[in-house]
């Protein structure tokens, strides 16, 4: 390199160096209607049990077994898709169930566990899950058989621990056998909640858990509030609960048969409340009585789109690589077949909840993850399509699957679909922002799995450089067209057009979708920039791709190599930016 060449780096590195180190996270206010409206998981607090009275504590609790009979018998399906009025929009009762019982639980189903003496002397726990809209109506109609069930769970492991240690205090078996159930007893909740909450009073990370927690154990005692299943005489007017409605009313007399059959495990009169119950509620304002929308959500919830999209993905990227391992097209082409089929249940669970949500569902963690992966397997198909190169449906398949399965099987804030916060709906300009920040960091993603075949591809060839071809190159070769016997330098060059190719559309999309967010910014807040945690790590994020650009026109070393780390560190950045940013700091982002 010419002295004045590194002279001239040397000064804009340092002049970027100058200018992000000014970026100091001064967090500004966050104005009102900045976050999301709070959840309000319970509706109410003054209505009656509308399946009557729980049972007597005299009366034996039911078994396992007898709950897992009973629920096998049953037929919900009449109720699943009736409207209920919660947490401020209008969802069917299936959905009300999920959300319910991922917030008691900790998981989508809830599980009772059976123990099973094995022919070691162990205990064997048989899990029997339970549907959540059985769950639900359960946990209303007899409460008391959850009183020492594992119910509540906590994710914390040391204050888990600490719960099952004080009711179990010499038994290490059972603490064993607790602790593996991932929750907790209502009955170890009110023995040893006030002690442990005196405890660690001050440690935000118990306090936290311990506020879940709470949560969990409000929302149990209080779900009967939910039912708020009655449409009001105007389609602005507040939906009603079920116990509000006179005791002669069909309606309310379904409800209590359906309790009392419940309690005596009578399926067969269960059934015939179930039905007569679903029949009358449509009937009662019918013109207000949602039903296109309870048909959609219903299609959504079964269909499971996210993770039959995650699932695809993984098909097509191990596929794919199995088609350029062994150079079989027909591989190639099933690959492709997958990939295909990814695209198509992620975007119909996407626009599926764009619909119920009646807003472009970007708007939260969730929702802007599976965005993003969408956005990048849509543009990797463009330009695998466009440059009839497998490798880039192979990245993009790669990064579906990685968002969609962090998405969907972690506790990713935004899974339920909810109201939008207030600011998020000051200017159109929010779609095009959002939109065009996800796509670049779908490419960012996409280039650097591309980047991550280049950087395998030089390092393989340096440990092997005694022979004349790589032994790994021709897979990537068959991946990008270009014939299983092109030698590794031919690879490298392949490779570093491909990174070169997404990461400029990166650059120039990020750049683009920071001016958009300015713009937006001016409308929403009033000024364009507010040094924002979120604002200043995405400027960052483009700054390192504009020094890998900068540095491709004043190095003459191995650009592809510092292209490719370079891809690594922005990618790497971008996450902080995306995830680091939104769940760690404060800002005016916080809805983001």
């Amino acid at each position: 390199m010419s002295p004045h060449r590194s002279l001239t780096l040397r000064s804009f590195i340092a002049a970027v160096a100058a200018f992000v180190c000014t970026l100091a996270p001064a967090l500004a206010q966050a104005p009102e209607g900045n976050a999301h409206p709070q959840s309000q998981m319970v509706s109410g607090s003054a209505f009656a049990n509308p399946f009557g009275e729980v049972a007597s504590p005299d009366r034996a609790p039911a078994t396992i077994e007898q709950k897992r009979d009973f629920e096998a018998k049953l037929d919900l399906a009449p109720l699943r898709d009736r409207a209920v009025s919660h947490n401020g929009r209008i969802k069917i009762l299936d959905t009300l169930a999920r959300e319910t019982v991922r917030t008691i639980t900790g998981a989508r189903l809830y599980t009772d566990y059976l123990p099973q003496p094995s022919e070691d002397g162990n205990v064997r726990l048989l899990k029997v899950k339970h549907d959540p809209l059985f769950t639900l109506i359960d946990l209303i109609i007899d409460p008391r058989y959850y009183f020492d069930k594992p119910l509540f769970g906590v994710d914390y492991l040391p204050l888990r621990r600490e719960f099952i240690e004080h009711e179990y205090p010499q038994d290490e078996r059972a603490q064993d056998l607790a602790l593996r159930q991932l929750r907790i007893t209502p009955t170890m909740f009110a023995r040893h909640v006030q002690k442990l909450d005196e405890l660690h009073m001050g440690e935000p990370s118990y306090q936290q858990a311990m506020a879940k927690l709470h949560t969990a154990v409000s929302l149990w005692q209080d779900s009967p509030q939910n039912m708020l299943l009655v449409a009001p005489p105007q389609r602005d007017d507040p939906w009603k609960h079920i116990a509000s409605l006179p005791m002669d009313h069909p309606a309310r007399q379904a409800a209590l048969a359906l309790g009392k059959a419940w309690r005596e495990l009578d399926a067969t009169a269960a059934n015939a409340a179930i039905v007569q119950l679903a029949t009358v509620l449509p009937t009662i304002n019918p013109e207000v009585y949602p039903t296109t929308r309870r048909s959609l959500e219903s299609f959504y919830n079964r269909l499971n789109a996210f993770e039959w999209g995650f699932w695809a993905y993984a098909l097509s990227f191990i596929t794919l690589l199995l088609a350029f391992g062994t150079g079989r097209s027909w591989l190639s082409w099933l690959g492709t077949l997958f990939f295909l089929v990814g695209i198509a249940m992620h975007a119909t669970g996407f626009t599926a909840r764009c619909l119920i949500a009646e807003r472009f569902a970007i708007q939260n963690q969730f929702e802007s993850m599976t965005g993003v992966s969408l956005f990048a397997a849509i543009v990797g198909l463009v330009i695998m399509v466009a440059k009839r190169q497998w490798l880039y449906g192979a990245a993009a398949a790669g990064v579906g699957f990685l968002v969609l399965v962090t998405a969907t099987q972690t506790n990713i804030p935004g899974q339920n679909i909810e109201r939008e916060a207030a600011i998020l709906n000051t200017s159109v300009l929010l779609k095009y922002h959002v939109t065009t920040v996800l796509v670049s960091y779908g490419l960012i993603a996409l280039g650097f799995i591309i980047s991550c075949f280049y950087l395998a591809t030089h390092y393989i060839a340096k440990v092997r450089s005694t022979q004349p071809a790589l032994a790994g190159a021709p897979v990537v070769a068959a991946a990008l067209g270009t014939g299983g016997n092109a030698s590794t330098a031919r690879t490298l060059s392949d490779l570093d057009t491909a990174q070169m190719t997404v990461l400029q559309l990166a650059f120039w999309t990020l750049g683009v979708g920071i001016l958009l967010g300015a713009w937006w910014a001016d409308h929403s807040w009033g000024r364009w920039w507010a040094f924002d945690p979120k604002e200043t790590w995405a400027l960052i994020t483009w700054i390192v791709y504009l020094i890998a650009i900068h540095l491709r026109f004043t190095t003459t070393g191995n650009r592809g190599l510092l292209t490719a780390w370079l891809s690594a560190v922005g990618f790497v950045v971008m996450l902080w930016t995306y995830f680091g940013v939104n769940l760690l700091l404060p800002g005016l982002h916080a809805y983001a």
